[in-house]
């Protein structure tokens, strides 16, 4: 029997909009992931620190405050640090040349407002079936 995958998804920073990141935590879930949601106001630090205690597969950041390069910086250097591979998502309202920018930086995937369920769904299945 194999076990689903772990999706951790975190709200980083003082963003304290968090209907989007349980919408996208439940359509996981209902495709079969195993979702761990860490909540709101967490630290790149806190997100990190889920993510390898947690074991996940793949770490969604949920940013709505316009914080979100400075904050994905902050959890992607300190996976580095640390020597974690775990790909990230980020969603929220994101400008295009900020999209473009997270993408160069490691990014796996970039969602934003209106992006249907069933494409995050297939992306995050592309992006762990691709590790």
């Amino acid at each position: 029997m194999q076990t689903p995958s772990r999706v951790l998804i975190a709200k980083p920073g003082l963003d304290g909009h968090d209907r989007g990141a349980k919408v996208v935590a439940r359509a996981l879930r209902d495709a079969g992931f195993e979702v761990i949601y860490t909540g709101l106001h967490q630290t790149p630090q806190m997100v990190v620190e889920a993510a390898v205690q947690e074991d996940v597969d793949i770490v969604g950041l949920s940013i709505l405050s316009g914080a979100h390069v400075p904050l994905v910086t902050a959890v992607l250097d300190l996976f580095k640090t640390r020597g974690v591979t775990t790909p990230v998502f980020v969603g929220g309202i994101i400008p295009e040349d900020d999209a473009k920018l997270l993408k160069e930086k490691g990014v796996a995937a970039v969602f934003g407002p209106g992006t249907a369920m069933a494409d995050i769904v297939k992306n995050v299945q592309r992006v762990i079936g691709a590790r």
